[in-house]
């Protein structure tokens, strides 16, 4: 009996290409294989995330419906760091409605998303401390977005957070200025 021989690629997906599974962030097809499951054969893409010990078997029918993706293109992730650099928007309302709107950002696998939150949740030296759970999502957030760019540019992920965190130190003394001169000329 001849081996069968494992498809290279399906839904546009290939093997050893990263991919982008909103709900765990990147990861990296390791191959496409069949499973028999139930008494029905499924066809699954075996994909891993290797920061977080993790290997999901999602079936190829399913991509849409949960929303895996390619990575980014130059041009979103050159939005995403454009976004950073915008004023941070904290709505006022109440942390845990707050929380649950930057945990969908943070899931939806969207990069302009997720960069939201790292700005709005982003804090300086020499602004008050987080909270806990704040501090929990800016990393998440920060994580991801990381992630994603460091496949992207084909940086390592200390030199994706060092660039975003640059970005965002540098947004965030502009801020400052900005306002010393606005209460300057306010004087």
């Amino acid at each position: 009996m001849a081996a069968t021989k494992k498809p290279q690629q399906r839904k546009g997906f290939r093997t050893n290409e990263f991919v982008v599974y909103p709900a765990h962030g990147v990861g990296r097809i390791l191959s496409i294989e069949e499973e028999e499951i139930a008494g029905a054969t499924l066809e699954l893409f075996v994909i891993t995330f290797e920061k977080d010990k993790m290997t999901l078997r999602v079936p190829t029918t399913k991509t849409e419906l949960v929303g895996m993706r390619k990575l980014s293109e130059e041009k979103i992730v050159k939005k995403a760091l454009t976004t950073l650099k915008g004023r941070a928007r904290i709505k006022r309302t109440m942390w845990s409605r707050r929380a649950q709107e930057y945990e969908a950002k943070i899931n939806s696998g969207d990069l302009v998303s997720i960069a939201e939150v790292v700005r709005d949740l982003y804090r300086s030296e020499s602004q008050p401390e987080q909270s806990y759970s704040e501090r929990q999502l800016y990393e998440a957030a920060l994580d991801r977005m990381a992630r994603e760019i460091a496949a992207v540019e084909k940086l390592d992920e200390e030199s994706a957070v060092a660039k975003i965190g640059e970005i965002l130190t540098k947004s965030s003394i502009a801020a400052r200025e900005a306002a010393a001169e606005a209460a300057q000329a306010a004087a």
